[in-house]
């Protein structure tokens, strides 16, 4: 079988099987990647192949680069080939890494530093309600239940979807911008010059807005709804509910933001304290 073909019926499956666009892009390119750093048609590769890309591209690259690309390996050569040459290849395990951050007064800094009031809705939109940038960007007018002060994620990862509550104090800007893009016929809540927003209109205003406010860490759209739940968590929110709204299918994801709650760490005395007032 040619690569052509193959890459072919692997996008097949991956939609019929209802995949993200993202899980279609990033297996597609696994699998094109390792045919052409082999030069052998898929027939022909094995698990000594795969083993010897391993070794020359993703030595250096996350643990999480390497499962999914074993994953994306597995599925084509399983539903394809009928067979599968990652199986006695052990995989490694994740890296447990803190997600950075954002204090509540740096994200006071942040969104201070926004001019463009719509730049701003958005940016505040994140961290208000922990959205992650594909669900702010996929948010459709008709999402939004005013009168209810509600509004839905319809489909986000996972296939899951979800409802949040609109903030108090994004209410009526939130309005007005739906209104006015209901007057444009415009579907989606947010769209830039050249029509669906996308991740890349984002970064580049978080990053503007980083480097305006001052703030030295490194920051994306992504910290912002890592910033939400830890804020929650420091305001003694359960963390199942913190769960519910981030749309997490597993608990053990959430438990993460356990680690990196500065401030509840801070109310915890050391035994000392209490022993040597005695």
């Amino acid at each position: 079988m040619e690569k052509e073909d193959f890459l072919k019926r692997l996008a097949i499956e991956l939609k019929i099987s209802k995949n993200s666009k993202y899980t279609l892009r990033n297996y597609l390119e696994a699998n094109n990647h390792l045919l052409d750093f082999c030069n052998k048609v898929p027939d022909q590769i094995f698990e000594e192949d795969i083993k010897y890309y391993m070794s020359e591209k993703l030595a250096d690259n996350a643990a999480t680069s390497t499962i999914m690309f074993l994953s994306a390996i597995r599925y084509a050569y399983s539903n394809i080939l009928k067979r599968d040459p990652t199986s006695a290849i052990k995989r490694p395990k994740k890296e447990k890494r803190i997600p950075s951050v954002l204090s509540k007064d740096e994200v006071r800094l942040l969104l201070g530093s926004l001019v463009n009031k719509k730049s701003k809705l958005m940016i505040s939109m994140i961290y208000a309600c922990g959205f992650r940038v594909s669900e702010l960007a996929s948010l459709k007018v008709q999402d939004l239940e005013f009168e209810n002060k509600i509004g839905h994620i319809k489909q986000a990862k996972g296939k899951k979807d979800r409802v949040f509550n609109i903030p108090e104090f994004l209410f009526d800007d939130l309005k007005e911008q739906a209104e006015r893009q209901k007057q444009e016929s415009q579907e989606y809540l947010f769209t830039s010059k050249n029509g669906k927003l996308t991740s890349r209109n984002l970064q580049k205003i978080v990053k503007t807005a980083v480097e305006n406010a001052g703030i030295e860490k490194e920051v994306h759209p992504h910290t912002l709804r890592h910033s939400f739940a830890t804020h929650l968590l420091e305001d003694g929110i359960d963390i199942r509910k913190i769960q519910e709204l981030l749309g997490h299918a597993d608990l053990s994801t959430t438990q993460i933001y356990t680690h990196i709650s500065s401030e509840e760490l801070k109310k915890i005395k050391s035994p000392i304290d209490n022993l040597m007032k005695r």
